[in-house]
Formats: C-alpha cells, structure tokens, sequence
C-alpha cells in the first residue's frame, strides 16, 4: 500500500518535472529560432553568394545539419561532466558565435565562411535538441511523452519567431540582403540563455548519476535492440525526409518565380505545423502507442508529399509543407518516446548522443541531396522520393509492433 510520504515525493516529483519541462519548452522558442532562420535563410543566402554552380547552394544548410550531428557528441560529453543547464547556456552561446561569423561572411562576400558560421549554428541548435530528452529523463514514466511534447510545443512560438527575425531582419544592411537576418538571432539567443538560469534539474552534476544497483550495458548492446533500431530508423526518417523536402522547398519556391518572403512564409507555416500537434501528440502516444502514431506522421508526409508533386502554385507548396510539418511531429515525437524506453538511467548520456549523432548525420546528408536532386531532376523527383521511404519504416514499425503484441500474449 501507497504511504502518504511516497504520494507527498510522487507529487513533488511531477510537479518539479512539469516545472522544468515549462522552462525548457519557453527557452526553444528562443533558442530554437536557429533553425527556421538557418533553413529559410541558410539556401538563400548560400545561392546569392555563389556565382557560377548553385548546385551548392544549399551547402550551408548542410553545414547546420553536420553541426547539429557533431553538436549531438560534444552536448553529450559536456553534459556528462558540467550538468545540463550549464551544458544548454554553453550550446546557446556557441549559435550566438555561429550567428555573428554567418553575418560577417555574408557581409564580406565569403560562402565558405557562411557555411562554418551555419556549422556552428547546428552545433549550438544540437544542444536545444536535446532539451526533449531533458525533459522525459526527469519525468515519471507515465508523463514522459507528455514531457516531450511539451518540449515542442515550445517550437510554436519558434516558428513564429525565426521566420520574422529572418524576413525583418534580411533588408538591415542594404544593399547586402541575409546578413541581417542571422545578427537577429543574437538578442533572441540572450532571451533564452536568461530563461535557462531558472533551470533546476536534480543531481545535475558533472557526474552522470545513477540509480543504486543499476548497471550500464554496453552501448552496442542497447543500440542492437530491434525497438532501438526501428525507433532510431523512424525518427531518421522522419526528420531527414522532413528536411530533405523543406531545404529544397524554398529554392523550387523561388524557380517558380514566388518571393523570398513567400518562401519563408511557407517555412513559417511548415515549423508551426511542426510544433503545433504537440498539445495532442503525447496523449496520442499514451492512448494509441507509439508505434502507431509514428506510423500515422509518417503517412502523413507522404500525403504531403503527394501535394508538392501534383502541382506547383503557392499553396501546393504551403499545404506540402504544412502536412510535411504535421507528419514530423508525429513521426519524430513518437519515434523519440520509443528510443527513451530502451534505455537506463546510467546509459542516458551515451544513448542519446549517439542517436542524435547518427540522426543529424543522415539530416545532414539529405540536405545536401536536396539541393544536388532538385538541380539535376527537379521538384517532382524531390517528392517522390518520400514515399518509398517513408512506406518502409511503416512497414518496420508495423513488424515491431506486431513483434511487442506476440511478447506480450506469450507472457500474459
């Protein structure tokens, strides 16, 4: 039978976790305005600077994403030894660095430059991404999808903020266009490290803790789990497919003769679809489970897929992209709750960093397949890709779900 004190440390325990949830889903709306900017932007600025191959153009995009699977490492090994809070104020001021070496590279006429300061963007935005498992780490089990969502929901205001920091800020220093667009992330930056002082973690130590008794497995152990590989399968899916679509979106926006500020609008609304779900997602998860509402976003991008192929007007590519948006949050957020139940306590800062490594790894190369497709073979081939894709982590969902259903009868 309950005691009262264990009700009284249960209740202390879920209102700490919501607390901390609350404060790390306010700071990503700050701190992830990086990304929207360095996407709707990144392209853009990367064509404008190129004069002869603009093939490469959506190079910088991939230097955010190869930073954000490099950042995915170092997160993990700072985190690990100075706590996380200090390790998510660190992960902010390197994107404010990366933020002022994209401005001065594209003051200064340097593509290359805007792809290191894009690099270090993604390594700072690496540490934002790891505010979900943050979050679902100091959560009970059962709040724990909640927890996740809660975290994205936090994207909302993201999404409103990056996309007007980039359009109010691309004209700042005529003639120049773009440069004013990554020095806005600054003081939107600043409001975030301030917001993460109010940060409390228990046991956020330079040592990772562990429960008494509990004994970390080798990592190849974990990762070789058919729900690890299937979750870490999805979510790659998910947000690289995401990606893949949306780098090349605004550059097929703007062959189609639609304005810089179109094309943004579109990202505005695609990253409010995004977050937006997250105040449904994690109940979905509890009630349906999480493999079923992975699969559900991932059918979803492919309908959105479908959108962006039939036709090239405006709102063939807004609705594309705000299914696209819709599907990875399903698809991510489910996929992320998968991954939280394969591991221990004692294994967390390994596990997630190796995850996020290999994710933003693969999101890096297809960003960088976004710009190398549509300039070879063009929008419709860009779609279409999606669907075999995404159709077969369906199909691997649907074989570990059906897996988990025989363990359980066999044991019942």
């Amino acid at each position: 039978m309950m005691t009262g004190n264990t009700q009284t440390d249960a209740a202390d325990a879920l209102s700490l976790a919501k607390y901390n949830t609350l404060i790390l889903s306010a700071t990503i709306a700050f701190t992830g305005a990086l990304a929207p900017v360095a996407v709707a932007t990144g392209g853009l600025a990367g064509h404008y600077l190129l004069d002869e191959d603009k093939s490469w153009a959506t190079l910088p995009v991939m230097g955010f994403n190869v930073g954000a699977a490099l950042g995915a490492f170092l997160a993990a090994f700072i985190m690990k030894r100075v706590g996380r809070r200090t390790g998510f104020i660190t992960g902010a001021v390197i994107g404010m660095v990366g933020a002022i070496s994209a401005t001065m590279a594209i003051l200064n006429g340097s593509f290359i430059f805007l792809t290191v300061g894009l690099v270090l963007i993604g390594i700072g935005m690496a540490y934002s991404n790891q505010y979900r498992f943050a979050a679902a780490d100091g959560s009970p089990p059962a709040f724990k999808p909640q927890a996740i969502a809660w975290v994205a929901m936090g994207g909302i205001f993201a999404a409103v903020i990056g996309p007007q920091v980039a359009i109010q800020g691309r004209t700042f220093f005529d003639p120049i266009p773009f440069a004013g667009s990554f020095a806005g992330i600054i003081p939107v930056l600043l409001i975030g490290i301030f917001i993460l002082t109010f940060l409390r973690i228990p046991n956020d130590n330079p040592v990772a803790s562990t429960v008494a008794g509990e004994q970390a497995r080798p990592l190849k152990e974990i990762i070789t789990q058919p729900k690890f590989m299937v979750a870490l399968f999805s979510g790659v899916v998910s947000f690289a497919m995401m990606t893949f679509m949306m780098t090349g979106a605004p550059i097929a926006m703007m062959f189609c003769g639609f304005s810089p500020d179109d094309s943004t609008l579109g990202i505005q609304w695609h990253v409010l679809a995004m977050y937006g779900p997250s105040f449904f997602t994690g109940k979905f998860i509890s009630r349906f489970g999480a493999e079923r509402v992975t699969a559900f976003g991932l059918l979803i991008m492919i309908v959105g897929a479908a959108v962006g192929f039939v036709g090239i007007e405006l709102w063939n590519f807004w609705i594309a992209l705000i299914l696209l948006g819709v599907g990875w949050n399903f698809g991510f957020i489910g996929a992320t709750s998968m991954v939280t139940g394969c591991y221990r306590h004692s294994e967390k800062n390994k596990v997630q960093g190796f995850h996020d490594g290999v994710l933003f790894t693969l999101v890096a190369m297809a960003s960088l397949a976004s710009g190398q497709v549509l300039n070879i073979w063009g929008w419709h081939v860009l779609t279409g890709i999606l669907w075999p894709v995404c159709g077969l982590a369906i199909l691997l969902l649907y074989i570990q779900s059906s897996r988990e259903r025989r363990m359980a009868a066999s044991a019942a």
